[in-house]
């Protein structure tokens, strides 16, 4: 081979294609892709808006929008992307991930667990059948025990924590739905009896009331469509944000919230989901719904009405479309 020639070759930089931050040269059209899937699904309203939250009820039907931020900084938005919702139980994702970086993988999956309930999300029979713990971080009695499992000197220090560990995620200063949060406080007894449940089988690690009072003051917490999708591209991009490039999780604990999300991220449909679409998600009741996919993007969508197990009817027909796009399935080795 000619000297010249060798010496071009040699100068050809390397792009791994597997590693965070980088997106291959033939990546997927995600501009058009988030357009189609939202004027496909634009006028679909099935399911029901929740209300056993008084204030949520008041969230039109109407409302849409879908985000995808991807690792190496980009978004790509379509419909009412800057319309703020309740993020309810998306919030357990980042208390979760406080508790991972304080504690440590295995500390984590002894005391909050990983395993699926196979009950409702607020079920008091999943903690007695098996009160050893409380299976996982993302049904409602693991989510409060991990409140109460982060390290904190008093309660507003360890609500300070939650909602700076949030606004860094979003890279934005996220706010507080007063109404919601005050819908919850007077409506949550059932989360009262979890709470209760959990103490009595020690597996509340601060005060109980006082974790269950931040857990729904952490539900109350407000965002974009957009800022949603930053916030799943954290764990898209290896734990480092890469729109502020500030390392949020350890990269290490990483797939351990992914894991938690492919198992319980949507409650009693996860299964289903996964076995559908193959890419970890979870929602929250106000009709928000973020997806992952690990070295390439995350996508978020807005939409309130919801099915029998909790989750956004369209959320799910919306990412499950851009999934399949984009062959996002983690299991599907083409």
């Amino acid at each position: 081979m000619k000297p010249k020639l060798l010496a071009m070759l040699f100068s050809i930089p390397f792009i791994s294609l597997t590693s965070p931050g980088a997106l291959a040269a033939d990546s997927p059209d995600y501009a058009a892709i988030l357009q189609s899937a939202y004027q496909k699904f634009k006028n679909d309203n099935r399911g029901k808006v929740a209300d056993y939250i008084p204030a949520l009820a008041a969230y039109s039907d109407k409302n849409y929008a879908i985000a995808i931020a991807t690792v190496d900084g980009k978004l790509y938005t379509a419909g009412d992307t800057q319309k703020i919702f309740p993020l309810e139980s998306l919030t357990k994702i980042f208390s979760l991930s406080i508790a991972l970086n304080q504690h440590g993988a295995d500390k984590v999956l002894n005391e909050l667990g990983a395993n699926s309930t196979g009950l409702p999300f607020n079920s008091g029979l999943a903690i007695e059948l098996r009160p050893e713990r409380p299976q996982n971080p993302l049904v409602n009695a693991g989510a409060i025990s991990t409140v109460s499992f982060i390290n904190a000197k008093n309660a507003n220090d360890r609500w300070q924590q939650i909602i700076d560990n949030m606004n860094a995620y979003a890279d934005a200063k996220l706010s507080i739905n007063l109404d919601v949060y005050h819908s919850e406080s007077v409506t949550n007894q059932h989360n009262q009896a979890l709470s209760r449940l959990m103490m009595s089988y020690g597996r509340m690690y601060s005060n109980a009331d006082e974790a269950l009072d931040i857990y729904t003051k952490q539900c109350s917490v407000s965002a974009t469509t957009e800022q949603l999708a930053k916030m799943g591209a954290v764990l898209a991009n290896a734990g480092k944000s890469p729109f502020t490039g500030k390392q949020l999780l350890q990269q290490q604990y990483v797939p351990n919230v992914l894991s938690e999300m492919a198992i319980a991220g949507l409650y009693d449909g996860s299964g289903q989901w996964l076995y559908n679409v193959g890419v970890p998600a979870k929602s929250g009741v106000g009709g928000g719904m973020v997806a992952v996919v690990p070295g390439q993007y995350a996508i978020a969508v807005y939409s309130p009405p919801l099915d029998k197990a909790g989750n956004s009817v369209r959320a799910q027909e919306a990412i499950s479309y851009v999934a399949h796009a984009t062959k996002a399935n983690l299991y599907d080795s083409h």
